[in-house]
């Protein structure tokens, strides 16, 4: 089962998008085709310039082989479906790993806590063949995102969060010359290097529909047509448990 967009353009028979859906007017993406598909059946849809499309729920059976999908019960909407939980993707949470220092974070030297400064450190840090990743955490930011969107990019209001493979206390010292905001520096994962080539050799996998680098998890994710957790398996044998996190678009269906 899937909770997915359906979309049928003149000529072809209705796909089921589990991979990137272009958001144009009509939308365009592709996958397999559901061989027994009929609109009239189907909740509301959208259409425009002879292509229809909507958001459901369907359950049936995947053929690998023939890249086709056949209808085993009623499609429904995400609002009016009832049946077991679809296993939503894991996010990783944008959250500073360091303790607090002493006094709280806070802005180290006013001078260097700026946006040019911020760019500095982020781009001296990539440079680094010890690098991990990067993120921003604007978690101390009193402003409310939704009223004041524009004072969410106050560089004094975020912590700027370095992994590195090794030495984290060199590393702070090295971008405490460049950065004077909050600042934390973590040690372990891979390198963005070794992480970027695990996702190059991963790109021709069978079924892939994606995948990226989380520079927060330091893992590459990974978007397939369907995985029985075989294929999970396996990757945690040849590049460690963990490493790469495989998300299937296609989920069993257990009443």
């Amino acid at each position: 089962m899937s909770a997915a967009t359906v979309l049928e353009k003149p000529g072809a028979g209705a796909q089921l998008c589990l991979g990137g859906i272009a958001t144009s007017l009509p939308p365009q993406c592709g996958g397999p085709v559901i061989d027994n598909w009929d609109w009239a059946a189907a909740p509301p849809h959208e259409s425009a310039n002879g292509v229809r499309w909507g958001a459901y729920v369907v359950i049936g059976l995947y053929d690998a082989a023939a890249q086709s999908f056949h209808l085993t019960r009623p499609v429904t909407t995400v609002e009016t479906y009832d049946g077991p939980a679809l296993t939503p993707r894991a996010d990783a949470a944008f959250t500073t790993p360091c303790p607090p220092p002493a006094g709280g974070w806070r802005v180290v030297d006013p001078a260097t806590a700026t946006l040019a400064a911020q760019e500095a450190a982020l781009s001296a840090a990539a440079k680094l063949p010890t690098y991990s990743g990067a993120w921003l955490d604007q978690s101390i930011n009193p402003a409310d995102p939704e009223k004041q969107p524009e004072a969410m990019n106050d560089p004094t209001r975020l912590i700027l969060n370095i992994r590195v493979t090794r030495d984290a206390a060199a590393t702070e010292a090295a971008l405490r010359a460049i950065w004077g905001g909050p600042l934390c520096v973590i040690e372990g994962g891979r390198s963005e290097a070794e992480l970027r080539g695990i996702q190059r050799e991963l790109s021709t996998a069978p079924g892939m529909l994606g995948s990226f680098v989380d520079s927060v998890t330091s893992t590459v994710s990974m978007d397939v047509m369907y995985d029985d957790g075989a294929l999970a398996a396996d990757l945690d044998k040849r590049y460690g448990a963990g490493v790469v996190r495989v998300h299937s678009a296609l989920q069993p269906y257990v009443p």
